[in-house]
């Protein structure tokens, strides 16, 4: 267009001056070292014109290389889009063979395979060819070193999917020595440690998960909350749970989970009486199924006394099937077996679980009845199992 536009031009041009040129020639003489040369205007014209055309044709020649390689570049490029395109449109109906075809053709002519490689990954991956998927990852890798942080994600995450822990926990401690609080790379390393039940490097990321990681707070405190009821459960004495307990951050020990873990290792630890105040204390602030459970397994200084704090409870949270529960087997400890039964009954009938029935089973052995002893432990195993149980044998009264 702009050529069409300066051959009019010049034409015109041309034109113009040829009209005056025509009724005066015009003469032109150039004295250069001794040489003459003589010409009219109107050549002198024309060879300058002639000397600009050439000079335009000769940038042209050049160019043409130039041009032509772009030209196909876009071709390709044009062409690997729609392979590309054509690819991602295959694996998301779950063709993934032919996606992940259509993906590595378009990666061998692309200028920028990466995409390309990473997603011929998920395809293969999607078809269970581990190994195939660690060759596209590493093809990834090799065209494009810059972004390995990509290629090692992508790594983790299939890792992650395929259960290959040992192989994920290596490519993620690789990333991480790679890119430090690498926000996403922390988050698959905090869900790696979760799965292993690693919770004492759960507990060393724990920190830097809170400060660099995306990972959202809800996450990190269930994973907070295992990582204390864990050390918890590993305390050697009283005074380590006490000193686990110390630890815990304010909000987390309303955790029923952490509650659970704290009283239960208490009792572990012989400190019932320790167990027996905090849990009548947070029971009084917050009564919670669950801690009352537990205040019927604690084994207080004085039994009476306990059950009695327990029958007070009863006035105004007498349908509590947990509360039963706790003063029944405080009735065991006082050996008042009639109150026991009369407890576990209502609870049966309130909310038969497997707990409930073990406890009946146990005060109906006491009572030397065998056989209603053992229905009653039947009754509680057939609640955690789905294949029919045969009938137990008679049992004889417990000798303690």
């Amino acid at each position: 267009m702009k050529f069409a536009v300066i051959v009019v031009f010049v034409t015109v041009l041309g034109a113009f001056a040829a009209h005056f040129l025509l009724d005066d020639p015009g003469y032109v003489v150039i004295n250069f070292r001794g040489y003459l040369i003589e010409m009219s205007l109107l050549v002198l014209v024309g060879l300058v014109i002639l000397l600009v055309v050439s000079i335009w044709l000769i940038r042209r020649l050049i160019q043409i290389p130039r041009r032509i390689g772009e030209s196909a570049g876009r071709y390709r490029a044009g062409r690997a889009g729609q392979q590309m395109t054509r690819g991602m449109i295959e694996v998301a109906e779950g063709n993934f063979a032919r996606g992940e075809k259509l993906l590595a053709r378009a990666a061998s002519i692309s200028d920028t395979p990466l995409f390309n490689y990473l997603q011929a990954a998920r395809a293969a991956h999607l078809q269970g060819q581990d190994q195939r998927r660690d060759e596209w990852l590493k093809l990834a890798y090799e065209h494009t070193p810059e972004a390995a942080n990509a290629v090692l994600l992508t790594q983790a995450e299939l890792q992650l999917d395929r259960e290959q822990y040992e192989q994920a926990l290596a490519t993620l401690r690789r990333l991480d020595e790679n890119s430090r609080n690498h926000s996403y790379a922390l988050g698959l390393l905090g869900q790696l440690y979760y799965r292993l039940h690693d919770w004492t490097n759960l507990a060393l990321i724990l920190p830097r998960l809170r400060k660099h990681s995306r990972v959202e707070q809800s996450t990190i405190d269930k994973w907070s909350v295992r990582v204390h009821s864990e050390n918890i459960e590993r305390a050697a004495d009283g005074e380590a749970v006490l000193a686990e307990w110390k630890g815990v951050p304010k909000r987390l020990k309303l955790e029923p989970e952490l509650l659970e873990a704290y009283y239960t290792n208490l009792m572990r630890c012989d400190m019932h009486a320790k167990a027996e105040k905090d849990l009548a204390a947070a029971l009084k602030s917050d009564w919670r199924g669950p801690l009352v459970r537990l205040f019927g397994l604690v084994e207080g200084p004085d039994a009476s006394k306990q059950l009695k704090r327990v029958e007070n409870w009863l006035a105004s949270h007498g349908d509590d099937p947990d509360l039963l529960l706790a003063a029944a087997r405080l009735c065991l400890r006082n050996e008042l077996w009639g109150k026991a039964r009369s407890y576990l009954e209502t609870v049966i009938s309130l909310r038969p679980t497997p707990e409930a029935f073990h406890v009946y089973g146990r005060l109906l052995n006491q009572l030397g009845e065998g056989d209603a002893a053992a229905e009653a432990y039947r009754s509680g195993l057939s609640m955690v199992t789905d294949d029919p149980l045969p009938a137990i044998p008679h049992l004889a009264p417990d000798s303690e």
